[in-house]
């Protein structure tokens, strides 16, 4: 019985020295594990020291912006994976297996986007980068009086999205629905501002922040517009892109209006050049004319106020704030006719009759192309 008791101690005894000769080791093991871990995600984690040299065939992915800075997109449904190697060919990181590794251990996927980084920059920060969804935003600028097609152009060119899907968009009878527009377009509802937008933003989001933006600045403009009809706004629209491209300096604005709103009033024709100027340019699709001729005056199209009465069937530009409001707040004058007589500034005389406006073009040198 003694035998056996010290034959079961022996046996613990061995069994706790050997528990105690592994722990030894894996603690060594460890301690020489973890520096070694450390070194190489140290190494792999450093910032490439080396000149970038970007790689042709990622250059659309992966480009230099004007301050130095590189710009790096990650596209829709692309795989951390794809990342990882054009990041190593272009020499942004060291090695793409432990990209990957990265990635796997990481909770955070890759943002679609675009992304701005400044070098020098470890592998470590640009994953958070590629992770923040804190992207490159894109400031276009779309002038007042400019049309839909123009716009698309614009867009497109700042890299928002294209002029197709844009236009697309602006055509889309759902959009334009959800805005209770009766048009077939939106065209004059997509306001004239500074933008800011990511890369490859939908056409149909761009679309509706335009949008938005013009009836807030309606909003501002008059806080009564949203009881007037489906109808009422859109003939102030019409107006105002008409204005739009009538005027050139801003207190003659509400006079222009007032003229064309006279005229509606007797049921004359407006006679403004600027629709046919949208005839030719956006309809018939031809340059735009250096001025515009008498036979042209003469073109059979519903947007001809020379040949028909009454506001055309749409809008023919994206109006401002000031047109937006001289077709809101037109002046209230006798004035028929108006005509340039500074071609430099824009002026334009007002007349009552049209003795007058004959009399105005003997004293001023007249310029068919702005004259109504």
């Amino acid at each position: 019985m003694a035998k056996e008791k010290k034959r079961i101690k022996k046996r613990k005894n061995a069994v706790f020295s050997f528990l105690i000769s592994l722990t030894s080791l894996l603690i060594k093991i460890i301690l020489v594990l973890i520096p070694l871990a450390l070194g190489v995600f140290m190494y792999f984690n450093s910032p490439i020291n080396t000149e970038i040299r970007l790689n042709y065939s990622d250059s659309d992915a992966i480009r230099i912006d004007e301050d130095g800075s590189y710009l790096i997109d990650v596209r829709r449904g692309e795989t951390s994976q794809s990342v990882g190697m054009r990041l190593e060919r272009n020499g942004l990181i060291t090695n793409r297996y432990f990209w990957n590794l990265l990635c796997r251990f990481e909770s955070e996927y890759l943002k679609t986007g675009t992304y701005r980084l400044n070098l020098p920059a470890s592998m470590l920060s640009i994953h958070r980068l590629l992770t923040s969804g804190r992207e490159v935003l894109h400031k276009v600028t779309v002038p007042e009086g400019v049309t839909l097609l123009k716009t698309s152009r614009i867009i497109e060119e700042a890299g928002i999205c294209s002029a197709q899907e844009f236009l697309a968009a602006a055509r889309d009878v759902s959009i334009i629905r959800s805005y209770n527009i009766p048009n077939n377009s939106m065209e004059g509802y997509l306001f004239p501002d500074t933008y800011f937008f990511p890369s490859g933003y939908p056409g149909e989001l761009v679309v509706r922040k335009m949008a938005d933006n013009f009836f807030k600045k309606m909003e501002e403009i008059s806080p009564a517009f949203r009881n007037l009809s489906i109808t009422e706004l859109n003939n102030i629209v019409i107006m105002a892109s008409i204005i739009e491209r009538e005027y050139r300096v801003a207190d003659e604005a509400p006079l222009i209006s007032g003229v064309f709103n006279n005229r509606i009033r007797i049921n004359m024709a407006l006679q403004s050049c600027a629709t046919v100027e949208y005839i030719i340019t956006e309809i018939q699709g031809k340059p735009h004319p250096n001025q515009i001729l008498f036979s042209d005056l003469e073109i059979v199209n519903p947007y001809n106020t020379y040949r028909n009465r009454g506001l055309p069937p749409g809008p023919i530009s994206a109006p401002g704030v000031v047109a937006l409001r001289a077709a809101v707040y037109p002046d209230r004058t006798n004035y028929l006719y108006f005509r340039v007589i500074d071609t430099s500034s824009g002026r334009h005389y007002f007349s009552r009759t049209y003795d007058e406006h004959i009399r105005a073009g003997l004293l001023y040198t007249p310029n068919l192309r702005h004259r109504p």
